[in-house]
């Protein structure tokens, strides 16, 4: 039996002067490493998991900022594509909807909140309450990451509301007054990261696992909308191609099929379901 606190003990040794040596704040960080499935340690060791992998995006993200040319070049193979294909429906899906100004701005605040907000505090759901999953579903994520930089490296390409002469709108510039080239934005957002779509990817890992974890009916039927609502969104505010959802299910695919063999080398840790107090990083 872990005993409380010690995760933390052993992340951060006692000092003569540290922090943690004044009784009540002791107390307090015991407490609530007595409260977390695994400790404190465990809990340090997913954030950072999630900090090399960002690290990782930020690095690519560099990378793909410096391909302007190819990136265009590869959005409009996809758009010559989706012409010839006669499946070069998105710009007709957005004029439907353009009228609608209620529905633009739900879009726009759910493509805005869905990869930050919706998907981390899932995680951070699946990990105080159904432990036992989390660690799948993250070796899934990190997996899904790892792909996704392969894409944005190999194949940057830029999104429909660069293409205004196609009749694109970039919805949440022209409604929701955020700018895409402003400073604050670049520092999270990679231009050139159509293909594929991670909000599609995310939203179909979690959507799958909220179905499989979730123990009421009205939780259910919401991760089953879930992926579908944020296909529709990234449509309809001009960020992502068909094909680039497409894409997004197929990483969601393989991170899963990945995950599953990983799961293989630590059963005990890393299967999709094993007993709360087995499973750990």
């Amino acid at each position: 039996m872990r005993a409380p606190g010690a995760g933390l003990a052993a992340a951060h040794p006692q000092s003569g002067n540290g922090p943690f040596t004044i009784p009540g704040v002791r107390r307090a960080v015991d407490r609530i490493g007595g409260k977390l499935p695994q400790g404190w340690g465990d809990l340090f060791r997913q954030f950072g998991f999630f900090f090399l992998a960002d690290l990782a995006y930020d690095v690519v993200r560099g990378v793909a900022d410096g391909k302007h040319q190819a990136a265009f070049a590869h959005g409009q193979q996809i758009i010559d594509f989706e012409r010839s294909t006669h499946t070069f429906f998105e710009p007709q899906v957005q004029s439907l909807i353009l009228p609608a100004r209620f529905l633009v701005d739900f879009a726009n605040q759910v493509y805005m909140n869905s990869q930050f907000a919706i998907t981390l505090g899932f995680l951070a759901w699946l990990y105080l309450f159904r432990n036992e999953f989390y660690y799948f579903v993250r070796n899934m994520f990190v997996a899904s990451m790892a792909l996704a930089l392969i894409g944005y490296a190999l194949y940057p390409t830029a999104p429909p509301r660069l293409f205004p002469q196609y009749g694109f709108v970039d919805t949440i510039t022209d409604f929701s007054g955020v700018n895409h080239d402003s400073a604050l934005v670049k520092l999270f957002v990679n231009p050139y990261a159509a293909v594929p779509s991670m909000h599609c990817a995310f939203a179909l890992m979690i959507g799958v696992t909220g179905v499989r974890v979730a123990r009421h009916r009205l939780a259910k039927a919401f991760w089953v909308l879930w992926p579908l609502l944020v296909m529709w969104v990234v449509v309809v505010t001009g960020n992502h191609y068909w094909l680039d959802i497409a894409a997004g299910g197929l990483v969601a695919a393989a991170s899963a099929l990945i995950a599953v063999r990983l799961a293989r080398v630590r059963p005990e840790a890393w299967a999709f379901r094993t007993a709360p107090s087995e499973a750990q990083a």
